[in-house]
Order: structure tokens, then C-alpha cells, then sequence
């Protein structure tokens, strides 16, 4: 496994992946950069399903919800059956909090906080693995033209 995110990691940063696509993401901070290839929820009706009934996940996979305007977002775990971290961004595509671990099936409300455009779901425990902190930034063609890390650049 470290393996698989160590050849994630290097081939994120070799610039391989410059294209934005619907089903990628990239995340830069001062840990290099990691790629993600992601199932995006842009409806009410995905958003509202998420990664429910989900039995595993791939290690560099996730879920990209992105809102119609910026919110003060709340999940919880319900039907949920795998750890997940989730990471709130703000529209600018930056990481403005990270709830790690989010318990399967658990219905404690998680508060994203304010101003939430942009919500990445992974693996529990995977974001701090990779050293992702609150101020690094995502890249995907969804943020548009407020993006801290821009699709051109």
C-alpha cells in the first residue's frame, strides 16, 4: 500500500497530470501533490446519497461533493460502511477543515463549518497519511476561475 501512494504521490508531481477531468482531482500542499480519481455528486440526489452502502473504496479514490454555492455543510454516517476523512474546502478549491475518520454508520451531525463549496471524500486515515492539511488546495475543472490552484496552472 505505501507503495501504491508513493507512486501516487511521485507521478501526481511529475506533471502527468496537468489536464483537469471530471473524475480527477489534485491536491497540492508543502507535502508534494496527490491525485485522486473521484465519483462526482453535483445533484441534491447525489449529494444526498454520497458513498452510502459502499463496502471498500481504492486507496487514491474518493467522492467530490460540489455544492451550487457556498453553505455551511453538515454530513453524517448514516448507511455509511466505511471510515472516510472528509476535507470542506472553501470556492476557491482550499482545504478550510478536515474531519478524519468519520465513523461508519455513526449519525453524529459533522459540521464542514461555513462556506463550503467543495466537500473530497477519502479513506479514513488516508489525509493524514499523506500529510493534508487545512490551506493546501484542490484542483478540479468544478472551482472554476476563483481557484487557488487553477486547472491552466
Amino acid at each position: 500500500m505505501i507503495a501504491g501512494l508513493t507512486l501516487a504521490l511521485i507521478g501526481a508531481g511529475s506533471g502527468a497530470f496537468a489536464q483537469c477531468a471530471p473524475d480527477q482531482v489534485l491536491v497540492k500542499g508543502d507535502f508534494g501533490q496527490a491525485r485522486f480519481s473521484v465519483d462526482l455528486a453535483d445533484s441534491g440526489e447525489e449529494r444526498a446519497k454520497g458513498l452510502m452502502f459502499v463496502e471498500s473504496m481504492p486507496t487514491m479514490s474518493g467522492m467530490l461533493f460540489v455544492y451550487d454555492a457556498p453553505q455551511h455543510a453538515t454530513f453524517w454516517m448514516r448507511n455509511t460502511l466505511i471510515p472516510l476523512d472528509m476535507i470542506f474546502m472553501d470556492e476557491t478549491g482550499t482545504i478550510t477543515h478536515i474531519h478524519p475518520n468519520a465513523k461508519p454508520l455513526d449519525e453524529t451531525i459533522i459540521d464542514g463549518g461555513k462556506g463550503v463549496l467543495f466537500v473530497l471524500e477519502i479513506n479514513g486515515g488516508l489525509a493524514k497519511r499523506l500529510g493534508l492539511k487545512v490551506g493546501d488546495v484542490l484542483q478540479h475543472p468544478s472551482i472554476g476561475e476563483k481557484a487557488a490552484f487553477p486547472c491552466d496552472g
